[in-house]
């Protein structure tokens, strides 16, 4: 496979990223959509409408802001810091920056009904495809790995063999969405709970994967994303503490 992949159409080469990252977040809405319609929402319309847009508004803010804080002395020392701004992003920051800003809109709203479990699926199919196109970006885009001796390490387009975080991040993904299917199956979960095991699970291996990711590091080693999810989780310390929080205090075993 020769990196980036992509495609010639007429005189344009258009990039298989390109194409996959808008087909991620086309196709993920669509499920979305399609899991509201069959589910039900325990939302009002105009309140859920509120928070959708909150959350994709968060998203890119997140992303971008934390995108651009993985190498801080580049960020400041840019020609243009505000077009290096929107040219970085990264999905761990969208999802807290969505994650922020969904709450602060909520507490204007007065929304007190939990609204992250509608997202949980279509973000995990919305991230896997997007991790594809990444993969097919090889070192062209900022989520490959440091090199490795593995006899799964890949040349991404630089003759060097890396560690080819994306394709574990795909698996990890697809492993996190089964667990979360089984969670519901055996569990009864509180409104809610699926979204914070989802959060917790995210956070927690993209601190771990990213020991394995070249970049700008503040102390022990620890980059942005690291410090970033790390400040998260402590935001659900008590469902890391107490995993018992999240299940209906009315449940009953169904295994």
């Amino acid at each position: 496979m020769t990196f980036p992949v992509g495609f010639r159409i007429g005189d344009s080469y258009v990039t298989a990223h390109g194409i996959l990252e808008f087909a991620a977040i086309f196709i993920a809405f669509r499920y979305y959509l399609f899991l509201k319609k069959r589910r039900g929402d325990h939302i009002v319309p105009t309140n859920r409408l509120f928070i959708v847009v909150a959350a994709t508004f968060g998203a890119v803010l997140g992303s971008r802001l934390v995108g651009a804080m993985e190498n801080i002395p580049a960020w400041i020392s840019s020609p243009s810091p505000w077009s290096y701004f929107w040219g970085n992003k990264t999905l761990a920051g969208g999802l807290i920056g969505g994650l922020v800003m969904v709450e602060l809109v909520k507490k204007l709203l007065k929304e007190n009904t939990a609204s992250g479990d509608l997202f949980v699926y279509p973000l995990l199919l919305g991230m896997i495809i997007g991790r594809v196109g990444c993969f097919t970006a090889g070192i062209y885009e900022e989520t490959y790995g440091i090199p490795s001796k593995l006899p799964w390490a890949m040349d991404l387009g630089d003759g060097i063999q890396r560690h080819p975080v994306t394709l574990y991040e795909i698996a990890y993904l697809m492993l996190l969405w089964f667990i979360l299917y089984r969670a519901q199956q055996k569990y009864l979960l509180k409104n809610g709970a699926l979204f914070k095991i989802f959060m917790i699970g995210y956070l927690a291996f993209r601190f771990l994967l990213d020991f394995i990711k070249p970049g700008w590091r503040f102390f022990m080693d620890l980059g942005t994303i690291q410090l970033v999810c790390l400040l998260s989780l402590t935001y659900y310390y008590k469902y890391i503490l107490q995993p018992k929080r999240l299940l209906d205090t009315n449940s009953e075993h169904a295994g």
